[in-house]
């Protein structure tokens, strides 16, 4: 599903990122662990297609996407992939079932209501649909996030750091709403984070 090799990047000349070549297939968990200033972010964020490689390979699907223009780049991100930011990014102005229906707009696609209230559903989240996103509380925005990130049924989901400020009750809630959701929709699944709890619930562990 997806397959990363020899990914490069540097901000400035004193210091650039090596990062070690991996591949996720669909319905698997890679888990990225590391600490402050490995390069975490900065390898999502290429990932996401936020960022352009100094050289190597991203590929989904067997397409090359290191060298898409930007215009293609934000289509591809659009429609292929699902981000769960550490912060929720909400348009606070709109309810939560219009931030899900957004996701949709922006790539493109048709409204899909039904999408979304049985994302709703699934998360345990349907009663909050006409609330503005401001109402929730941080679990709850998370969840919101998760539906977000799949509306648009993504190859890949890329989560930032999903359970860093969560007690080890709702780390593991989390983590299984997101292994659930990605194999219910068939995508393989991306969490890169330094919260070393997570280590024992995964076989597929890159460490930077």
């Amino acid at each position: 599903m997806l397959a990363c090799s020899e990914l490069s990047f540097s901000y400035d000349t004193k210091k650039t990122f090596n990062f070690p070549s991996f591949s996720c297939e669909k319905g698997e968990t890679l888990l990225i662990l590391g600490n402050s200033g490995t390069g975490k972010t900065t390898l999502l964020h290429l990932l996401a297609l936020l960022l352009t490689p100094n050289g190597g390979s991203i590929k989904i699907n067997n397409n090359e996407l290191a060298t898409l223009s930007a215009k293609e780049s934000t289509k591809m991100r659009a429609n292929h992939l699902g981000i769960i930011y550490q912060k929720p990014h909400f348009v606070s102005s709109l309810s939560v079932l219009d931030n899900l229906l957004l996701a949709n707009y922006l790539a493109d696609q048709k409204e899909s209501k039904e999408q979304a209230q049985k994302l709703a559903n699934n998360l345990g989240i349907s009663g909050l649909l006409d609330k503005k996103t401001s109402m929730l509380s941080g679990g709850e925005q998370q969840r919101v996030s998760i539906a977000r990130a799949l509306m648009n049924n993504p190859d890949v989901i890329l989560a930032d750091e999903p359970t860093s400020n969560l007690d080890d009750e709702n780390c593991e809630k989390v983590i299984q709403l997101l292994e659930n959701q990605s194999k219910n929709i068939g995508a393989a699944l991306i969490i890169v984070t330094h919260d070393q709890r997570l280590k024992d619930n995964f076989k597929n562990i890159i460490t930077l």
